[in-house]
């Protein structure tokens, strides 16, 4: 019979959980510290916790960290970190260092349903969520987990399609019972879910980064179909009605697509639909996928679209492409992982 896993519950879990076994109240706060604070990876090593504690935990409980099964690495640095994930299904995760930056790029989900043109992770179609302990282990469990200064939840999945489990592993990372990192250091990633981008913005002062990928409703419910839902419209009248202060950033994200959303009516548009708000535009080049009718812009035409955004007043920057030869695309990893491993037990 599997233990329960203590590693992804939060203090107020962790608190119930020692409640529950007769525990005493202050064990809560020292699990909490052996697990997100001490490199622990098994109850036994929990050493100011009395044995019958420690051996009352383990009749039901383990640390439960899982180690990536494989690793590509890049001629840049960057790597993807293939994981397990329940079903035979696998998830993946990206370290991108950038000279004193090291940022990893998490996933929320096995799989997606949001049916995204430009994305290999939606031909997986959605097996299941993610729970915070699964989200947080992908950067606890990668051999440079200490030297991490930035997090974004930008991998397989949509983040707030599993907001509970997301909000739960924001508060861990956050937490000074946590792990204590800043807010200003984590981006979590949308296509505009509204009722999760709301209860994300108002329990969380991370970061959001909304995918945009075109200002026209039509073309983008051609490239997102989640525009037929919460259009960008309103996703745009709410991120106008939130007050997000000084400290706290909003980026819309732009692959660039040759002839689909690289003209200067696109510009224009941009222009019009922003105009007033305090956010950047962060332009992505598009990673290829196999049998996609879509091709990324030429670089001429990326960086005009940069030059003549900001001289329109539209803070926009353009992403550094990264792991091109490493299976750059989300969920191109996992995929071929995926269809490897049907093929074999075919």
């Amino acid at each position: 019979m599997s233990k329960e896993k203590l590693f992804g519950k939060t203090l107020t879990e962790l608190k119930y959980l020692c409640t529950r076994l007769g525990l005493p109240g202050f064990a809560g706060k020292q699990i909490a510290q052996w697990l997100y604070q001490k490199e622990v990876y098994s109850i036994a090593e929990m050493t100011n916790l009395s044995l019958k504690s420690r051996e009352l935990l383990e009749q039901k409980y383990e640390v439960g960290l899982q180690p990536p099964i494989n690793v590509q690495v890049s001629a840049d640095g960057t790597k993807k970190y293939l994981f397990n994930a329940k079903g035979g299904n696998f998830i993946e995760t990206a370290l991108m260092p950038d000279n004193e930056r090291k940022t990893v790029c998490v996933s929320s989900q096995v799989g997606c349903k949001m049916g995204c043109l430009f994305c290999m992770t939606a031909r997986q179609g959605f097996q299941s969520n993610l729970t915070a302990g699964e989200i947080l282990n992908q950067y606890r469990s990668i051999p440079e987990w200490t030297e991490i200064t930035n997090l974004v939840y930008m991998g397989m999945g949509e983040p707030f399609d599993n907001i509970d489990e997301v909000l739960k592993s924001l508060e861990i990372l956050t937490s000074d019972w946590g792990y204590g990192l800043s807010p200003k250091r984590i981006t979590v990633s949308t296509i505009g879910i509204i009722p999760g981008m709301k209860t994300f913005l108002e329990k969380s002062n991370c970061h959001l980064a909304v995918s945009m990928h075109t200002p026209f409703e039509e073309e983008r419910k051609n490239l997102m179909p989640i525009e037929q839902v919460y259009s960008l419209e309103e996703v745009i009248k709410h991120l106008r009605a939130f007050d997000f202060g000084l400290q706290r950033r909003v980026s819309f994200e732009y692959i660039m697509f040759k002839g689909v959303n690289d003209t200067p009516r696109h510009v224009k548009e941009l222009t019009r639909l922003l105009n007033g708000l305090r956010c950047r535009i962060n332009l992505i080049r598009f990673h290829p996928i196999p049998d996609s009718p879509l091709q990324g812009s030429d670089d001429e035409t990326i960086m005009d679209f940069r030059d003549t955004l900001n001289r329109k007043g539209i803070l926009t920057t353009l992403r550094a492409s990264r792991g091109q030869d490493i299976y750059a695309a989300c969920g191109l990893l996992s995929t071929k992982e995926l269809v490897k491993k049907q093929e074999k037990d075919y």
